[in-house]
């Protein structure tokens, strides 16, 4: 009864997903400098993001950020200075000792923890995702959906979001891959922050319609 709404929902949910923005930029950065582990880690974080999102969305209080224009400008400003953050730290990057061409970009071991907060704050403080999971749970979704099926679609876009962006890590993981993004040493580091930085400037011009 419910399939045709289920496979527009993952067919939104798809194309959003599959198009970079800062999730995509964060789990990169994290596999290509700290190895798979670390990007699985950040990819779980973003996973479960998502239930923040679906959660706020089906108990309704999403729509209380929604129609305040001073909360939805907090999140924004704080998601804008998130990634201006961790985009300027990268921008930092200093380069390797001449001659060596060590896959491992970065020396410092990235903790399990660290990973998965770096995923799951980029996701949660995003405010386009705030607008896209609002807007799913109330134009495309049937308010008269029962909250069971609704909690189901969200589990789904938690975990499929979740599977996406470790396969984005177990590609960009790969020894090949890290090596060449090795020989551009901190170089890479460097336009990463920049890209980081202008998605957080993008987030922080980020209007409500």
């Amino acid at each position: 009864m419910y399939w045709a709404e289920f496979l527009t929902v993952a067919l939104i949910h798809l194309l959003a997903v599959a198009s970079p923005g800062p999730d995509f930029a964060v789990v990169v950065r994290e596999s290509v400098t700290h190895g798979r582990r670390a990007g699985t880690w950040t990819a779980l974080g973003v996973g479960t993001a998502i239930f923040l999102h679906v959660g706020y969305s089906l108990l309704g209080i999403g729509l209380i950020v929604w129609q305040s224009i001073m909360l939805f400008n907090a999140l924004k400003w704080l998601a804008a200075a998130y990634l201006l953050y961790i985009g300027f730290k990268a921008l930092r990057a200093r380069p390797g000792a001449p001659g060596s061409e060590n896959v491992q970009a970065s020396t410092v071991e990235r903790t399990p923890r660290a990973a998965f907060v770096a995923g799951f704050m980029t996701n949660g403080l995003n405010p386009k995702a705030t607008l896209f999971f609002l807007s799913l749970f109330t134009v495309v979704i049937n308010p008269h959906t029962p909250l069971a099926i609704q909690a189901g679609y969200g589990a789904y876009l938690a975990v499929a979001t979740g599977l996406w962006f470790c396969l984005v890590a177990m590609l960009f993981s790969q020894q090949r891959v890290r090596a060449a993004f090795a020989r551009m040493g901190h170089w890479f580091d460097r336009t990463m922050g920049a890209v980081l930085i202008a998605l957080g400037v993008k987030i922080a011009f980020t209007e409500m319609h």
